[in-house]
Protein backbone atom coordinates (compact mmCIF):
# COMPACT_ATOMS: atom_id res chain seq x y z
CA UNK A 1 0.00 0.00 0.00
CA UNK A 2 1.19 3.30 -0.61
CA UNK A 3 2.73 5.49 1.92
CA UNK A 4 -0.09 8.26 1.38
CA UNK A 5 -3.42 7.80 -0.03
CA UNK A 6 -3.69 11.34 -1.72
CA UNK A 7 -0.70 13.66 -2.75
CA UNK A 8 -0.41 16.70 -4.94
CA UNK A 9 3.22 17.56 -5.49
CA UNK A 10 3.62 21.05 -6.46
CA UNK A 11 0.23 21.61 -8.31
CA UNK A 12 -0.46 24.64 -10.18
CA UNK A 13 -3.68 24.73 -12.22
CA UNK A 14 -4.96 27.36 -14.34
CA UNK A 15 -7.88 28.03 -16.77
CA UNK A 16 -8.00 29.75 -19.65
CA UNK A 17 -9.34 33.12 -20.32
CA UNK A 18 -13.13 32.55 -20.66
CA UNK A 19 -14.10 36.50 -22.78
CA UNK A 20 -12.61 38.66 -24.85
CA UNK A 21 -9.56 40.16 -23.16
CA UNK A 22 -9.47 38.25 -19.95
CA UNK A 23 -6.47 36.52 -18.96
CA UNK A 24 -6.07 33.06 -17.98
CA UNK A 25 -6.96 32.53 -14.35
CA UNK A 26 -4.54 30.93 -11.74
CA UNK A 27 -6.69 28.67 -8.96
CA UNK A 28 -4.47 27.22 -6.85
CA UNK A 29 -0.51 27.57 -7.03
CA UNK A 30 2.16 25.42 -6.15
CA UNK A 31 0.21 23.03 -3.84
CA UNK A 32 1.72 20.33 -1.78
CA UNK A 33 -0.32 17.99 0.29
CA UNK A 34 -0.67 14.54 1.37
CA UNK A 35 -2.58 12.55 3.48
CA UNK A 36 -2.54 9.09 5.24
CA UNK A 37 -4.20 6.10 5.40
CA UNK A 38 -7.11 6.33 7.42
CA UNK A 39 -6.47 10.21 8.03
CA UNK A 40 -9.57 12.94 7.76
CA UNK A 41 -8.49 16.41 6.74
CA UNK A 42 -10.12 19.39 6.20
CA UNK A 43 -9.62 22.29 4.01
CA UNK A 44 -11.21 25.73 4.63
CA UNK A 45 -10.15 29.12 2.92
CA UNK A 46 -11.81 31.77 1.35
CA UNK A 47 -14.61 31.78 -1.27
CA UNK A 48 -12.64 31.15 -4.64
CA UNK A 49 -9.64 29.95 -3.16
CA UNK A 50 -9.32 26.42 -4.97
CA UNK A 51 -10.73 24.37 -2.33
CA UNK A 52 -13.18 22.52 -4.82
CA UNK A 53 -10.42 22.55 -7.59
CA UNK A 54 -7.98 20.58 -5.48
CA UNK A 55 -10.73 17.91 -5.15
CA UNK A 56 -11.53 17.99 -9.34
CA UNK A 57 -8.09 16.83 -9.61
CA UNK A 58 -7.67 14.34 -6.66
CA UNK A 59 -10.68 12.50 -8.31
CA UNK A 60 -9.32 12.94 -12.24
CA UNK A 61 -12.16 15.27 -13.41
CA UNK A 62 -9.28 17.74 -13.92
CA UNK A 63 -5.57 17.62 -14.59
CA UNK A 64 -2.90 20.04 -13.17
CA UNK A 65 -1.46 22.69 -15.10
CA UNK A 66 1.35 21.99 -13.48
CA UNK A 67 2.52 19.23 -10.81
CA UNK A 68 1.35 15.71 -10.02
CA UNK A 69 -1.80 14.17 -8.30
CA UNK A 70 -1.27 10.71 -7.05
CA UNK A 71 -4.03 8.73 -5.10
CA UNK A 72 -3.31 5.57 -3.83
CA UNK A 73 0.52 5.89 -5.31
CA UNK A 74 -0.84 6.14 -8.69
CA UNK A 75 -0.80 8.87 -10.87
CA UNK A 76 -3.95 10.63 -11.71
CA UNK A 77 -4.49 11.34 -15.30
CA UNK A 78 -8.34 10.65 -15.70
CA UNK A 79 -11.45 9.95 -13.28
CA UNK A 80 -10.39 8.02 -10.38
CA UNK A 81 -11.58 4.55 -9.44
CA UNK A 82 -10.31 4.34 -6.18
CA UNK A 83 -12.54 7.70 -5.09
CA UNK A 84 -15.64 8.84 -4.64
CA UNK A 85 -16.76 12.06 -4.28
CA UNK A 86 -19.81 13.50 -2.54
CA UNK A 87 -20.99 17.47 -2.61
CA UNK A 88 -23.40 19.27 -0.50
CA UNK A 89 -25.79 18.80 -3.54
CA UNK A 90 -27.21 15.12 -3.25
CA UNK A 91 -28.10 14.88 -6.84
CA UNK A 92 -30.10 11.90 -6.69
CA UNK A 93 -31.58 10.54 -9.16
CA UNK A 94 -35.21 11.48 -8.84
CA UNK A 95 -36.69 8.64 -11.25
CA UNK A 96 -34.89 5.91 -9.36
CA UNK A 97 -35.91 4.65 -5.75
CA UNK A 98 -33.50 5.28 -2.93
CA UNK A 99 -32.11 1.67 -3.08
CA UNK A 100 -31.53 1.70 -7.16
CA UNK A 101 -29.91 5.39 -6.36
CA UNK A 102 -26.89 3.87 -4.23
CA UNK A 103 -26.85 0.71 -6.41
CA UNK A 104 -26.03 3.23 -9.43
CA UNK A 105 -22.57 3.23 -9.34
CA UNK A 106 -22.63 -0.43 -9.06
CA UNK A 107 -24.57 -1.18 -11.41
CA UNK A 108 -22.12 0.54 -13.83
CA UNK A 109 -19.34 -1.43 -12.72
CA UNK A 110 -21.27 -4.56 -13.58
CA UNK A 111 -22.34 -5.72 -10.38
CA UNK A 112 -24.87 -8.62 -10.65
CA UNK A 113 -28.62 -7.37 -9.13
CA UNK A 114 -27.99 -9.79 -6.14
CA UNK A 115 -25.09 -8.38 -4.47
CA UNK A 116 -26.26 -4.84 -5.44
CA UNK A 117 -29.38 -5.63 -3.76
CA UNK A 118 -27.73 -6.97 -0.49
CA UNK A 119 -25.27 -3.97 -0.68
CA UNK A 120 -27.64 -1.06 -0.86
CA UNK A 121 -30.26 -2.51 2.02
CA UNK A 122 -27.17 -3.27 4.24
CA UNK A 123 -25.37 0.54 3.64
CA UNK A 124 -29.03 2.60 3.78
CA UNK A 125 -29.68 0.41 7.28
CA UNK A 126 -26.34 1.60 8.77
CA UNK A 127 -27.81 5.22 6.93
CA UNK A 128 -30.71 4.80 9.52
CA UNK A 129 -32.79 4.39 6.06
CA UNK A 130 -34.58 0.93 6.29
CA UNK A 131 -37.97 0.67 5.37
CA UNK A 132 -37.51 3.66 2.82
CA UNK A 133 -35.30 1.61 0.13
CA UNK A 134 -38.69 1.85 -2.33
CA UNK A 135 -39.43 5.34 -1.52
CA UNK A 136 -38.10 8.17 -4.37
CA UNK A 137 -35.92 11.12 -3.50
CA UNK A 138 -39.03 13.84 -3.59
CA UNK A 139 -40.37 12.16 -0.71
CA UNK A 140 -37.47 12.30 1.79
CA UNK A 141 -36.17 15.17 3.39
CA UNK A 142 -33.01 16.83 2.87
CA UNK A 143 -31.24 15.55 5.49
CA UNK A 144 -32.64 11.69 4.53
CA UNK A 145 -31.42 12.51 1.11
CA UNK A 146 -27.64 13.39 1.89
CA UNK A 147 -27.75 9.67 3.83
CA UNK A 148 -28.75 8.18 1.20
CA UNK A 149 -26.31 10.38 -0.73
CA UNK A 150 -23.72 8.80 1.53
CA UNK A 151 -24.53 5.16 0.97
CA UNK A 152 -24.38 5.93 -2.88
CA UNK A 153 -20.89 6.89 -1.90
CA UNK A 154 -19.73 4.08 0.24
CA UNK A 155 -21.44 1.29 -2.41
CA UNK A 156 -18.79 1.54 -4.63
CA UNK A 157 -15.77 0.68 -1.40
CA UNK A 158 -13.51 3.80 -2.46
CA UNK A 159 -10.40 3.83 -0.53
CA UNK A 160 -10.84 7.95 -0.19
CA UNK A 161 -13.64 9.85 -0.22
CA UNK A 162 -13.46 13.99 -1.82
CA UNK A 163 -16.08 15.75 0.16
CA UNK A 164 -17.12 19.18 -0.71
CA UNK A 165 -19.25 20.67 1.83
CA UNK A 166 -21.85 17.81 2.41
CA UNK A 167 -23.64 19.19 4.82
CA UNK A 168 -23.48 22.78 4.14
CA UNK A 169 -27.54 22.91 2.78
CA UNK A 170 -28.76 21.53 6.20
CA UNK A 171 -30.34 22.87 9.60
CA UNK A 172 -27.81 22.78 12.63
CA UNK A 173 -29.04 19.80 13.83
CA UNK A 174 -29.47 17.64 11.00
CA UNK A 175 -26.12 18.68 10.23
CA UNK A 176 -24.63 17.48 13.25
CA UNK A 177 -26.30 14.18 13.58
CA UNK A 178 -24.97 13.34 9.78
CA UNK A 179 -21.41 14.86 11.06
CA UNK A 180 -21.87 11.95 13.99
CA UNK A 181 -22.60 9.27 11.13
CA UNK A 182 -19.95 10.22 8.89
CA UNK A 183 -17.30 10.00 11.86
CA UNK A 184 -18.60 6.61 12.84
CA UNK A 185 -18.75 5.28 9.12
CA UNK A 186 -14.92 6.99 8.43
CA UNK A 187 -13.19 5.32 11.58
CA UNK A 188 -15.12 1.27 10.83
CA UNK A 189 -14.20 1.22 8.01
CA UNK A 190 -10.91 3.02 8.01
CA UNK A 191 -11.98 5.37 4.86
CA UNK A 192 -9.31 8.24 3.99
CA UNK A 193 -11.00 11.65 3.14
CA UNK A 194 -10.31 15.23 2.44
CA UNK A 195 -13.00 17.56 3.41
CA UNK A 196 -14.08 21.10 2.60
CA UNK A 197 -15.85 23.43 4.86
CA UNK A 198 -16.55 26.68 5.34
CA UNK A 199 -17.42 25.22 9.04
CA UNK A 200 -14.90 26.18 11.34
CA UNK A 201 -15.90 24.07 14.14
CA UNK A 202 -17.08 21.42 11.73
CA UNK A 203 -13.39 20.88 10.53
CA UNK A 204 -12.10 20.43 14.45
CA UNK A 205 -14.79 18.55 15.23
CA UNK A 206 -14.20 15.89 12.07
CA UNK A 207 -10.95 16.33 11.19
CA UNK A 208 -7.11 14.64 11.77
CA UNK A 209 -5.62 18.09 10.16
CA UNK A 210 -7.19 21.22 8.76
CA UNK A 211 -4.96 23.22 6.28
CA UNK A 212 -6.11 27.09 5.60
CA UNK A 213 -5.62 28.31 2.19
CA UNK A 214 -4.83 31.53 0.72
CA UNK A 215 -7.52 33.67 -1.36
CA UNK A 216 -6.58 32.98 -4.87
CA UNK A 217 -4.32 32.02 -6.35
CA UNK A 218 -4.76 29.22 -3.16
CA UNK A 219 -2.03 28.13 -1.62
CA UNK A 220 -1.76 26.54 2.05
CA UNK A 221 -1.18 28.89 4.30
CA UNK A 222 -0.94 26.71 7.54
CA UNK A 223 -1.79 23.23 8.46
CA UNK A 224 -2.74 22.51 12.15
CA UNK A 225 -2.71 19.60 13.85
CA UNK A 226 -6.36 18.63 15.80
CA UNK A 227 -4.92 17.41 19.04
CA UNK A 228 -8.03 16.36 20.46
CA UNK A 229 -9.51 13.14 21.65
CA UNK A 230 -12.41 10.95 20.16
CA UNK A 231 -12.49 12.21 16.04
CA UNK A 232 -15.05 9.07 15.85
CA UNK A 233 -17.15 11.27 18.16
CA UNK A 234 -17.48 15.00 17.04
CA UNK A 235 -20.30 15.31 18.75
CA UNK A 236 -18.41 15.10 21.83
CA UNK A 237 -15.17 16.82 20.18
CA UNK A 238 -17.57 20.08 20.01
CA UNK A 239 -17.80 20.42 24.12
CA UNK A 240 -14.06 20.30 24.75
CA UNK A 241 -12.55 23.64 26.08
CA UNK A 242 -9.74 23.62 23.30
CA UNK A 243 -11.94 23.64 20.28
CA UNK A 244 -12.55 27.48 20.89
CA UNK A 245 -9.12 28.04 20.79
CA UNK A 246 -8.58 26.06 17.68
CA UNK A 247 -11.94 28.04 16.25
CA UNK A 248 -10.18 31.80 17.10
CA UNK A 249 -6.69 31.06 15.29
CA UNK A 250 -8.46 29.80 12.53
CA UNK A 251 -10.42 32.64 12.49
CA UNK A 252 -7.48 34.57 12.66
CA UNK A 253 -6.06 32.97 9.76
CA UNK A 254 -9.19 33.60 7.83
CA UNK A 255 -9.56 37.29 8.47
CA UNK A 256 -13.15 36.68 9.84
CA UNK A 257 -13.96 39.92 11.85
CA UNK A 258 -11.62 42.05 9.29
CA UNK A 259 -14.42 44.17 7.11
CA UNK A 260 -11.49 44.15 4.27
CA UNK A 261 -12.11 39.91 3.90
CA UNK A 262 -15.50 39.06 5.10
CA UNK A 263 -16.94 39.34 1.43
CA UNK A 264 -14.45 36.48 0.88
CA UNK A 265 -15.47 34.18 3.97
Amino acid sequence: MAAHRIEFRNVTKRFPPQGKGAEPVTAVRNVTVSVADGEVVSIIGPSGCGKSTLLNMGSGLYLPTEGEVYVDGERVEKPNPHAAFMLQKDLLLPWRSIRENVEFGLEIRGVDSRQRSEKAHALLKRCHLAGFENHYPHQLSGGMRQRAALARTLAVEPTVLFMDEPFSALDAQTKMVLQQDLATMLAEERKTALFITHDLVESIALSDRILVMSARPGTIIEEIAVELPDRNNPMQRRRLPKVQEYALRLAELLHIGDKTHEEQI
